[in-house]
């Protein structure tokens, strides 16, 4: 779908040569002498590179329909994770390539929100936190609580992250998504 570059919102995604670009912030300037144009910071879908680019004001760029579906993650099989919409109850097989770091948060039965343009999976949406358990981790000495200190942690998913030592193994804690640090125990 054609819009004008007058038309650009925050967070609306682009079509452009360069790629799949969410629009991240735009400004609209009219200088004294000379056409009016458009300044963008697009951020590419796929690689995550922010780039800033201008274009004329109503200069026509192609949208991307960007459709946003909740999934729920069922099983791993073989390389692929396997998740069923919740709505209309069908199964797709996702390769780990497409879920990024997002694989090191899901474990079965997790919710996800998929995006998807066309039949591609340009990106995922979770929770600002989750919890997971400690798979393995060296047990906390008594005694030993010097402030701040930290050791690292396996997670139930393969994921390892830096843990308080009073952290121990089969304890449930909370890890932000975004950052992928410990937040507290669960």
């Amino acid at each position: 779908m054609a819009i004008t570059t007058n038309d650009l919102r925050n967070g609306m995604t682009l079509d452009l040569p360069e790629g799949l670009c969410s629009v991240v912030e735009f400004q609209h300037v009219k200088p004294g002498k000379g056409g009016a144009f458009v300044r963008t910071k697009l951020k590419n879908v796929r690689t995550g590179a922010v780039v800033e680019r201008t274009f004329r004001a109503d200069e026509r760029v192609e949208q991307a329909i960007v459709e946003k579906r909740e999934m729920q993650y069922l099983y791993t099989d073989g390389e692929d994770y396997v998740f069923m919409d919740v709505v209309s109850y069908d199964q797709i097989q996702v390769p780990p390539s497409a879920l990024g770091d997002a694989a090191n948060y899901l474990k079965e039965g997790d919710n996800a929100v998929l995006q998807m343009y066309l039949a591609e999976i340009v990106g995922v949406d979770l929770p600002a936190a989750v919890e997971l358990t400690v798979a393995e981790t060296e047990p906390g000495l008594q005694g030993d609580r010097v402030s701040g200190a930290r050791k690292p942690a396996t997670l139930e998913t393969g994921l390892v992250v830096q843990v308080p030592l009073f952290v121990n193994p089969g304890e449930r804690i909370k890890v932000d998504t975004r950052s992928g640090e410990y937040i507290t125990r669960a």
